[in-house]
């Protein structure tokens, strides 16, 4: 059974307030991208995958996640993520079986959002979340996962990686 988007914006409320605690500055990024990671699985549980892609030059890269397994490195321009990145915009998919190119990392995964986290015009990482149920992810995910990325955008230090 979905959440109701009142139920589901409390939610991100309490997420914003505790991800904006878990940033520091003083750990590494990719310390602070676990911790998110963890942070909004742990809060949503038709949440079936949640991690980041960390674009290297025309690359996205797996960063750190919570979930199953996952695709170590798409293309911009490939799947949703790479999508995301390329046009440097969110991507919401209801059925992923539908959207063409998807890159199935998880059988299972039936719908997806990405968001991507830009600085200067350019993708330095997408967030992405996947859900077994179809439709899950709607305008109030869109909002408060860009108003996650926002926050992060604003407390971290973010340096666009160009190369490993």
């Amino acid at each position: 059974m979905k959440l109701s988007d009142i139920e589901k914006a409390n939610k991100y409320d309490l997420l914003l307030k505790q991800i904006d605690g878990l940033i520091d500055n003083d750990v590494p990024l990719i310390t602070n991208l676990s911790n998110i990671s963890a942070a909004i699985k742990q809060t949503f549980n038709d949440i079936s995958w949640v991690g980041f892609y960390i674009a290297i030059e025309d690359m996205l890269y797996l960063g750190p996640f919570q979930g199953k397994v996952a695709c170590t490195k798409i293309k911009f321009g490939e799947g949703v993520c790479g999508n995301a990145a390329e046009k440097c915009s969110p991507q919401v998919v209801p059925d992923v079986h539908k959207y063409p190119g998807h890159i199935a990392c998880d059988a299972e995964s039936n719908s997806e959002i990405v968001i991507p986290l830009l600085r200067d015009g350019k993708t330095y990482l997408v967030l992405d979340l996947d859900s077994k149920l179809f439709g899950y992810f709607n305008d109030i995910d869109i909002e408060y996962l860009q108003s996650i990325c926002d926050l992060m955008k604003n407390k971290l230090v973010l340096k666009r990686m160009e190369n490993c």
